[in-house]
């Protein structure tokens, strides 16, 4: 959610314990609700986890230990897809340092992006990404708030073809160039878009959502609490009673709910600082998903505070 909450973690002294934590395997059971990417049939949870500004820590040996708890909490609870980006800052080697100290989960779903305006330097940037992951290959690369798509995407195809990702994909936030997201989703082979959708930035519906549904696009969202104003916004509101159908606890579960049980989207992405928040994310993973009609409920209490 936002750093200033890191501060919590640190009287928790999660990290700690990090160095003892045994490797992470298939074989542990993970309860997680999952959605089929549609390209593959290949399950994924319907929440991972985000890196934008929470990872992005230097070389602070606490604040990356930090992070590393935040990952294996990630992982013991069933979660697999990890994003991140070039953009930001020291987010890929603050996973990397995470991975090492679990030793490399096998669930693990890499999701990374290339964003460099000068086609010629993507392939470095992509192996660049995959050293401080410290990764064999990237399950995804994203094609970065659309920057030089052209060149990008026909490169990225080339080396999915050659095995060296697995899946190609294109990014927006905040509500930005969705005419263009559409255009390429219509024309261009991919294989994931990534999104910002929520209870009340649902532009998304209209077209985007439909049109990936359509083409068998899966869809990552990010941004799902708009960097914790979401939260911030209702958390002196109540929860409505009937909300409990859907297991929700807390406001948190109740924006990724919304989120996750559009028929469209395939995971979302929150970031966090906390290792009691990555768990509750995970937990709106749980229980039951909301239908239509109690997405239509959502809205209008929202929209009504």
């Amino acid at each position: 959610m936002i750093i200033t909450r890191r501060a919590v973690v640190q009287g928790l002294g999660f990290a700690v314990s990090l160095p003892l934590m045994p490797r992470l395997t298939r074989g542990q059971p993970a309860d997680l609700i999952t959605k089929p990417i549609p390209r593959s049939g290949e399950p994924m949870p319907v929440v991972g986890l985000g890196t934008w500004i929470t990872f992005n820590v230097g070389d602070d040996p606490v604040l990356k230990d930090e992070c590393a708890a935040v990952i294996a909490a990630f992982f013991e609870g069933g979660g697999r897809m990890i994003d991140s980006s070039p953009m930001y800052g020291s987010s890929q080697p603050t996973i990397g340092h995470g991975l090492r100290k679990l030793d490399y989960p096998e669930r693990l779903f890499s999701a990374e992006k290339v964003w460099i305006s000068d086609p010629a330097g993507g392939a470095a940037q992509i192996e660049a990404s995959r050293g401080y992951w410290g990764v064999g290959k990237f399950d995804l690369v994203q094609v970065h708030n659309l920057v030089s798509w052209e060149e990008h995407l026909p490169a990225l195809f080339d080396m999915k073809a050659a095995g060296q990702l697995r899946y190609v994909g294109i990014t927006t936030s905040e509500g930005r160039r969705h005419r263009e997201i559409e255009r390429v989703m219509a024309s261009q082979p991919i294989d994931f878009v990534q999104i910002t959708y929520n209870v009340l930035d649902r532009e998304p519906e209209d077209r985007i959502l439909p049109l990936a549904r359509e083409k068998g696009i899966a869809v990552i969202v990010n941004r799902p609490f708009r960097q914790g104003d979401l939260i911030r916004q209702f958390e002196d509101a109540p929860l409505p009673d009937w909300v409990a159908e859907t297991g929700a606890r807390n406001w948190a579960q109740f924006l990724l709910k919304f989120i996750i049980s559009h028929p469209a989207v395939t995971c979302a992405i929150p970031a966090t600082t906390r290792v009691d928040h990555v768990r509750e994310n995970l937990d709106a993973a749980r229980g039951t998903l909301p239908d239509e009609t109690m997405r239509r409920r959502m809205v209008d209490y929202v929209e009504a505070l």
